[in-house]
């Protein structure tokens, strides 16, 4: 029962964490071009740093004395981290938000076939063809040479990219490096790389309207922080890792009702074949997973 529970609170963290990051991107999209990007960055940023700056001392996580080789794997990290945010809210910008959430579904796939062509992970026939029909699924969703396609669709496949380097790289990462420090340097790093972008942008000053979904952003993604952080240290990921598509429901609602976006049929069934397959290939790490520690037992 402990089990249980253990996984259905880490299944609630995981959808909390999801739900939250997607209202975040329809605050963020809520902004529009009223404010340039580095500007939006920066100042989410800080807000988003002073927090978890907070939260990392308060449990006791703030730690600066890590090995050299911890800090070079979480600076090329946050290198991803801010390559996919520059990418990923460039597309947000200029798509719909359930299409942009449907393409980025598509990293636990991509994070599979990277893991096996880069760092020599294991990749059965049944996930490689996961993959395969995983992207033929995104590109039911970007359609290349349709109608709709343009250079922003690119763009959040250019996310996809930055942030399968990022959560490939923190494999390397020491067990004892605290999850928030990691994520506090991430913060940190888009900041900087954001207000030093912003010196040839001119800054906007901010209305009412647009203090309130600036503020709204940065308060959901310090949630949608603390939620995925601490859905990945409750139950098994095998168990917790599938609801990570409640973002994807959660941006076709708030594209319908925020935006007026009402995805076409061609964007769902490609979303549904991304979904499905990703589900595929976590159930499929997950019962190799459950061979591998049986086997041992067997064996002793």
């Amino acid at each position: 029962m402990a089990q249980i529970s253990d996984n259905m609170r880490g299944a609630a963290l995981m959808t909390g964490a999801m739900v939250t990051f997607t209202i975040n991107d329809a605050f963020t999209k809520a902004l529009g071009d009223a404010l340039p990007l580095s500007q939006l960055l920066c100042l989410r940023g800080l807000g988003v740093t002073i927090c978890l700056i907070i939260m990392a001392r308060v449990l006791g996580q703030l730690q600066f004395n890590l090995p050299r080789r911890d800090w070079i794997i979480m600076l090329l990290r946050t290198a991803g981290e801010i390559g996919g945010a520059y990418f990923f809210i460039s597309a947000l910008f200029h798509m719909p938000i359930a299409n942009v959430s449907a393409i980025m579904q598509v990293l636990p796939l991509s994070v599979s076939l990277a893991g096996a062509l880069f760092m020599g992970e294991a990749l059965g026939w049944r996930r490689l063809l996961a993959i395969l029909v995983g992207f033929g699924g995104v590109m039911l969703i970007v359609r290349p040479g349709g109608a709709d396609f343009n250079i922003f669709s690119l763009y959040a496949l250019g996310a996809v990219a930055c942030v399968t380097l990022r959560d490939l790289i923190v494999r390397k990462l020491s067990r004892s490096v605290p999850s928030l420090m990691v994520s506090l340097v991430a913060a940190i790093g888009i900041t900087a790389f954001a207000g030093f972008v912003s010196i040839w942008d001119d800054w906007q000053p901010l209305s009412g309207r647009e203090a309130f979904n600036l503020a709204g952003a940065t308060v959901f993604v310090i949630f949608g922080y603390i939620f995925s952080v601490a859905a990945m240290r409750v139950g098994e990921i095998g168990f917790v890792a599938p609801f990570r598509y409640a973002s994807l429901l959660t941006a076709i609602i708030l594209g319908v009702v925020a935006f007026g976006e009402f995805p076409n049929t061609l964007t769902l069934i490609g979303a549904g074949i991304v979904v499905a397959t990703g589900v595929f290939t976590l159930l499929r790490e997950q019962r190799i997973s459950l061979k591998r520690r049986v086997v041992p037992d067997r064996i002793r």
